[in-house]
């Protein structure tokens, strides 16, 4: 018996010898509860940040704490005058499926405090045609809001609230915005409050063709921090947290209607200069300098002599507007305003709309190989009888000259002359009409088409095909600048390179 539990005894402590053994072998057999297990390294991979990255990062997120008890939520019950799909901005609102519309609809968008008093500076699109308005400050107290004032020609607008010593927002000057400086975009995208993402300015002066109008005003900064529908009216900033831009428009794939890379903002230079006079007057006084203007392409500049091109090209003016009495003329380029540098038709155009009628502004101007410099006093638009940018004039007693046709091949296109019937057509003294363009040649690429007139050459008249020839003629190996009028009554210059 003794010897059967000598056994056992030992038996017992072999066992417990081996299981021991395992424990601290690799055999992995048997694990450890989980609350021996330890979690992650003993230190971070980089043990503190340099001063430059640290300073980086604390700057985006004081930026975030100090500027985003500025930007509110705006909360709309609007009224329903069109078909969604005729809407650009209609992917700001919350809209039930289908395409029809209802009466009402409720939408979101963002704000941002310009007042202590209450005063907030948001969209157009955002307030127009509301009904109610409410309003959600940072720290969750809400209010009724009063629509000041709008302007659809540059989508801003300005709403009220009855509150005091509010958090206000502070402006930056976006004329010292450069492609490629880190920006924020602050506001309520998707009904998520007080959001904040980061990006770079991609580019400034865009214009992308949202707003319809023929006046409107569309000189955007476009970014890649992340817009989405509800961030409309929200803070674009800097890394020193001043608002350089009012968010406004995003680029969209049509389905989701939301962020694909691209965003766009108002210079908050023009929401300025509007936001006072929404405030002052309801709406905006806005002066206008009576021009039609286009980008300058290469073969313009060489038909001009100007060399680069640069500036904008004068393509027409309204008959007694500010331009036309400050001697401005069809044919120059404006390279400056106000010291400005202009080489986009909405550079331009942004910085008259943030002038008051009655301003004068300085145009330098490149007119036959000279630059020289004009003062134009600007005048109110006449919105009763608001003319068009074209002047037409009818013809009397014509005559019919001869129906000789001529090819030009090195510039792939056909003209011949016309008929009285055709000059009464067009509503011009004289020219010729363009019959065919070939696809891709030089008339082709800058945009002539069968069917218009080409009233001049050179800046000189054309009354026959033989004219045109002969100035084709001495302009080989050069450029030469035609002016064409289409059936609408629309005129513009154009330059074509003519080869040797």
């Amino acid at each position: 018996m003794r010897k059967k539990n000598l056994i056992g005894t030992v038996s017992l402590i072999f066992i417990g010898i081996v299981f021991g053994a395992v424990l601290v072998s690799g055999f992995g057999w048997v694990r450890p509860s989980y609350g021996d297990v330890k979690i992650g390294a003993d230190r971070p991979p980089v043990a503190q940040l340099n001063a430059d990255a640290s300073a980086f990062n604390n700057a985006f997120i004081q930026v975030a704490e100090k500027v985003t008890p500025s930007i509110v939520q705006i909360t709309v019950v609007s009224s329903v005058k069109a078909d969604q799909d005729n809407n650009p901005y209609h992917f700001f609102f919350k809209l039930p499926f289908g395409n029809e519309m209802p009466q009402e609809q409720e939408g979101g968008g963002s704000g941002i405090i310009i007042s202590d008093d209450g005063y907030i500076l948001t969209n157009n699109h955002v307030v127009k045609d509301a009904k109610q308005v409410t309003v959600t400050l940072h720290d969750k107290r809400v209010f009724d809001a009063k629509v000041i004032g709008t302007d659809p020609l540059t989508d801003l607008g300005v709403i009220k609230i009855d509150a005091k010593d509010l958090p206000l927002a502070y402006f930056g000057d976006s004329d010292n915005i450069k492609v490629g400086q880190w920006v924020m975009a602050i506001g309520n995208p998707l009904s998520l409050a007080s959001t904040v993402t980061a990006g770079i300015i991609s580019a400034t002066s865009r214009s992308i063709n949202i707003n319809k109008d023929r006046y409107a005003v569309e000189d955007f900064i476009q970014t890649d921090a992340a817009i989405n529908p509800g961030n409309s009216g929200g803070a674009l900033v800097d890394l020193n947290g001043a608002v350089i831009g009012i968010n406004s428009a995003i680029a969209t794939n049509g389905m989701t209607q939301s962020y694909i890379g691209y965003g766009f903002a108002i210079p908050v230079n023009l929401a300025k200069s509007v936001a006072h006079d929404l405030i002052a007057n309801g709406k905006v006084s806005r002066g206008y300098i009576g021009v039609s203007i286009t980008e300058v392409d290469p073969s313009t500049a060489k038909a001009i002599g100007l060399g680069d091109p640069r500036g904008v090209l004068v393509q027409d003016l309204v008959e007694g507007g500010a331009a036309s009495l400050a001697d401005i003329k069809e044919g120059d380029i404006i390279l400056k305003i106000d010291d400005k540098v202009t080489n986009q038709p909405n550079e331009l155009q942004s910085y008259v709309a943030s002038k008051r009628a009655g301003t004068v502004v300085k145009l330098t101007v490149f007119r036959d190989g000279k630059t020289i410099e004009r003062s134009v006093t600007l005048k109110a638009r006449d919105e009763k009888n608001s003319k068009t940018l074209v002047t037409s004039n009818k013809l009397k007693n014509g005559k019919d000259l001869d129906s000789k046709e001529m090819n030009y091949d090195a510039l792939g296109m056909t003209v011949r002359n016309m008929t009285d019937e055709e000059r009464e057509t067009y509503n011009v003294k004289n020219g010729v009409v363009v019959t065919d363009v070939k696809n891709y040649g030089k008339a082709f690429n800058q945009r002539l088409s069968a069917g218009v007139v080409i009233v001049s050459a050179d800046k000189k008249g054309i009354n026959s095909v033989s004219e045109l020839t002969s100035i084709i003629d001495k302009k080989k190996g050069q450029a030469v600048l035609l002016k064409v009028v289409d059936n609408q009554g629309n005129s513009r210059l154009v330059g074509i390179e003519i080869p040797k």
